[in-house]
Parts: structure tokens; C-alpha cells; sequence
């Protein structure tokens, strides 16, 4: 008969799984570890993502925001069509014409706090006396030689062709509203004219109130 030491067997039942099972874990054990040291937990950035923006991008946003704030409302000379005012083709946002005839306005005939324009809407008349829509084209006698930073002066600051010290602009001009765009929209702008067909105009200077027509310059 054979005697069958079933402790013995036990025993080395176990070390046969120890044996097959055990170089398994610590392989597995020392991958986990190693794939924790190389990760490390890496801290996400708190540096927001700097988007670059092509200049064809920002030609295209400041060609909106210049169309749909309506800039061409004021700055662009107009003639009557079918449906009303159009804009005259060659001249976009080149302001009020040197040369145009300047009809003769009672200011003391208009009601207190009313003003009048223009049929093109490119000359004022108000208690600040006669003003006139600049000429905003990338030509020089527009805002061709302007530098981002005059731009910015001019409609955050609203002040003449964008110098700290000059004029403040006149109404109808609501630069007090552009004030609140962004740099990267005023930029966009800014872009966008200087893209633009420049046309030569110098536009007439603002008339003081009960003064003649004289100088040359601009809203």
C-alpha cells in the first residue's frame, strides 16, 4: 500500500501556483509602478492656450465687425436708389466728399435737443456746430498711415486721429460704445481697413457753430 502524505502534497501544490503565479505579480507589480513614476501625475497648465490668428482671419473679423457695427452708415457717401440710400461704388468709407456742396442749415429753426444730417449722413449739424464723417480707407489722407495704437486712442479715448492730446472726436461719433470692444476686435478692425481700397479724400474740418466753411480736415 502507498501511504499518501497529504500535508506534503498540499505543500508543494501550493509552491507549483506560487511557481507559475508568483513571477507573474511581480512582473505585473513593477509595471504599475514604473507606469507611475513615468506618468508622475502631470499638473495641468493654469496658462490659458494662446490661439494664433492669421492676418487673412483678421482681415474677415474686422470686415464684420465693421460692417455690422455700420461704420458705412456714416462713413460711406451715398446716393438715393430704389430702396432708399446706397452706397456709392468706389468710395466705401472714404467720409464726406472734399468739394461736396454744403447746404445751409437754420440750426434755430430745429426743435431744442434735435439735430440734422445730411441726406448721405455723412455731415452733422448740432449745437457742437457742422461735423463730418472722416475718411477711414487705407489711404493716407484717410487712416493709411495710423498705427494700431492711434486706432485704439481713437475709439477707446475718442480722440482726433488718435492723438492723447488732440480733440476730443464729435458727435455722431459713438466712440464711447467701441470703447467697450475687445484690443483683439479693435486690431481686427484696424487690420481690415488698412486692407481696404484707399481712396483720396481730405475731408473739410468741423464748422464751429455760426461759422463759415473753412480748413481742411476731419471728424
Amino acid at each position: 500500500m502507498v501511504k499518501i502524505n497529504l500535508k506534503q502534497s498540499y505543500s508543494r501544490l501550493l509552491m507549483g501556483i506560487a511557481g507559475w503565479f508568483l513571477p507573474g505579480l511581480l512582473m505585473l507589480l513593477s509595471l504599475f509602478l514604473s507606469s507611475c513614476q513615468e506618468k508622475n501625475y502631470a499638473k495641468v497648465s493654469e496658462e490659458p492656450t494662446v490661439v494664433e490668428v492669421s492676418h487673412d482671419q483678421k482681415v474677415k473679423r474686422g470686415e464684420y465687425l465693421v460692417t455690422t457695427i455700420g461704420c458705412a452708415d456714416c462713413h460711406s457717401p451715398k446716393k438715393f436708389g430704389e430702396r432708399g440710400p446706397e452706397e456709392v461704388a468706389g468710395l466705401l468709407l472714404s467720409g464726406y466728399q472734399q468739394g461736396q456742396e454744403l447746404p445751409a442749415v437754420d440750426m434755430a429753426n430745429l426743435p431744442p435737443g434735435f439735430i440734422a444730417m445730411s441726406g448721405d449722413l455723412t455731415a452733422a449739424y448740432g449745437p457742437w456746430g457742422t461735423s463730418f464723417a472722416a475718411n477711414i480707407t487705407s489711404h493716407e489722407t484717410g487712416i493709411g498711415n495710423w498705427s494700431l495704437e492711434q486706432f485704439k486712442t481713437a475709439m477707446q479715448k475718442g480722440k482726433y486721429k488718435g492723438i492723447e492730446n488732440a480733440r476730443d472726436l464729435l458727435p455722431p461719433m459713438p466712440w464711447f460704445n467701441f470703447a467697450h470692444l475687445t484690443d483683439e476686435d479693435l486690431e481686427a478692425m484696424y487690420v481690415y481697413l488698412q486692407s481696404t481700397k484707399p481712396v483720396e479724400n481730405v475731408v473739410p474740418a468741423p464748422i464751429p457753430p455760426g461759422a463759415k466753411p473753412a480748413s481742411i480736415s476731419g471728424l
